[in-house]
Protein backbone atom coordinates (compact mmCIF):
# COMPACT_ATOMS: atom_id res chain seq x y z
CA UNK A 1 0.00 0.00 0.00
CA UNK A 2 1.60 2.98 -0.73
CA UNK A 3 -1.21 6.05 -0.06
CA UNK A 4 -4.17 5.92 2.16
CA UNK A 5 -6.87 8.44 0.78
CA UNK A 6 -9.54 9.46 3.44
CA UNK A 7 -12.42 11.82 2.38
CA UNK A 8 -13.35 14.45 5.03
CA UNK A 9 -14.83 17.95 4.29
CA UNK A 10 -14.45 19.64 7.65
CA UNK A 11 -11.29 21.24 8.97
CA UNK A 12 -11.32 18.95 12.04
CA UNK A 13 -11.35 15.71 9.98
CA UNK A 14 -8.63 16.95 7.65
CA UNK A 15 -6.39 17.53 10.73
CA UNK A 16 -7.29 13.95 12.07
CA UNK A 17 -6.67 12.07 9.66
CA UNK A 18 -3.12 14.35 8.71
CA UNK A 19 -2.35 13.32 12.29
CA UNK A 20 -3.19 9.59 11.93
CA UNK A 21 -0.71 8.89 9.21
CA UNK A 22 2.31 8.85 10.96
CA UNK A 23 1.36 5.97 13.89
CA UNK A 24 0.48 3.42 11.09
CA UNK A 25 4.07 4.16 9.47
CA UNK A 26 6.12 3.75 12.65
CA UNK A 27 4.75 0.14 12.95
CA UNK A 28 4.87 -0.75 9.27
CA UNK A 29 7.60 1.39 7.97
CA UNK A 30 10.16 -1.45 9.17
CA UNK A 31 8.38 -4.18 7.08
CA UNK A 32 8.78 -2.18 3.88
CA UNK A 33 5.55 -0.18 3.50
CA UNK A 34 4.93 3.22 3.19
CA UNK A 35 1.76 5.10 5.04
CA UNK A 36 1.20 8.61 3.30
CA UNK A 37 -2.60 10.19 3.53
CA UNK A 38 -4.44 12.47 1.11
CA UNK A 39 -6.99 14.63 3.73
CA UNK A 40 -9.21 17.00 1.07
CA UNK A 41 -11.00 19.66 1.81
CA UNK A 42 -14.18 19.49 0.24
CA UNK A 43 -14.85 17.90 -2.92
CA UNK A 44 -17.10 18.32 -5.79
CA UNK A 45 -18.75 14.94 -6.21
CA UNK A 46 -22.58 14.24 -6.11
CA UNK A 47 -22.65 13.79 -2.33
CA UNK A 48 -21.87 17.54 -2.54
CA UNK A 49 -24.30 18.64 -5.06
CA UNK A 50 -26.95 19.71 -3.03
CA UNK A 51 -24.32 22.17 -1.05
CA UNK A 52 -22.97 23.47 -4.30
CA UNK A 53 -26.43 24.53 -5.90
CA UNK A 54 -27.56 26.54 -2.79
CA UNK A 55 -25.72 29.71 -3.25
CA UNK A 56 -25.83 30.40 0.73
CA UNK A 57 -24.17 27.25 1.26
CA UNK A 58 -21.54 27.37 -1.57
CA UNK A 59 -20.35 30.53 -0.40
CA UNK A 60 -19.88 30.11 3.23
CA UNK A 61 -17.57 27.12 2.78
CA UNK A 62 -15.65 28.75 -0.39
CA UNK A 63 -15.56 31.82 2.10
CA UNK A 64 -13.33 29.81 4.22
CA UNK A 65 -11.27 28.44 1.43
CA UNK A 66 -8.14 30.71 0.40
CA UNK A 67 -8.19 29.39 -3.28
CA UNK A 68 -11.83 30.05 -3.78
CA UNK A 69 -13.03 26.57 -5.13
CA UNK A 70 -14.20 23.23 -4.28
CA UNK A 71 -11.78 20.59 -4.70
CA UNK A 72 -11.93 18.05 -8.04
CA UNK A 73 -10.43 14.99 -8.97
CA UNK A 74 -7.39 16.44 -10.68
CA UNK A 75 -6.35 17.73 -7.11
CA UNK A 76 -6.13 14.23 -5.49
CA UNK A 77 -5.25 12.90 -8.74
CA UNK A 78 -1.90 15.01 -8.42
CA UNK A 79 -1.59 14.78 -4.86
CA UNK A 80 -1.97 10.87 -5.61
CA UNK A 81 0.85 11.42 -8.58
CA UNK A 82 3.42 13.26 -5.93
CA UNK A 83 3.38 10.36 -3.38
CA UNK A 84 3.24 7.48 -5.30
CA UNK A 85 6.71 7.67 -7.30
CA UNK A 86 9.81 5.44 -5.57
CA UNK A 87 10.85 8.80 -5.17
CA UNK A 88 8.58 10.04 -2.35
CA UNK A 89 10.19 6.55 -0.36
CA UNK A 90 12.58 8.75 1.52
CA UNK A 91 8.79 10.30 3.50
CA UNK A 92 6.68 8.23 5.20
CA UNK A 93 3.67 8.87 7.43
CA UNK A 94 3.36 11.99 5.32
CA UNK A 95 -0.12 13.41 5.73
CA UNK A 96 -1.22 15.49 2.63
CA UNK A 97 -3.96 18.27 3.03
CA UNK A 98 -5.34 18.92 -0.38
CA UNK A 99 -7.37 21.40 0.84
CA UNK A 100 -6.64 24.49 -1.40
CA UNK A 101 -5.20 26.63 1.31
CA UNK A 102 -8.11 26.09 4.46
CA UNK A 103 -6.63 27.11 7.49
CA UNK A 104 -6.61 25.18 10.39
CA UNK A 105 -9.01 26.41 13.32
Amino acid sequence: MKAVVHRGGHTLDIESRVAEAPAPAKEWGGRGVNVDAIAPGHVATHDTEALRAAPQHDQAILGRIPARRWRGPDDLAGATVFLAPSVSDRGNGIGLPVDGGRPGR
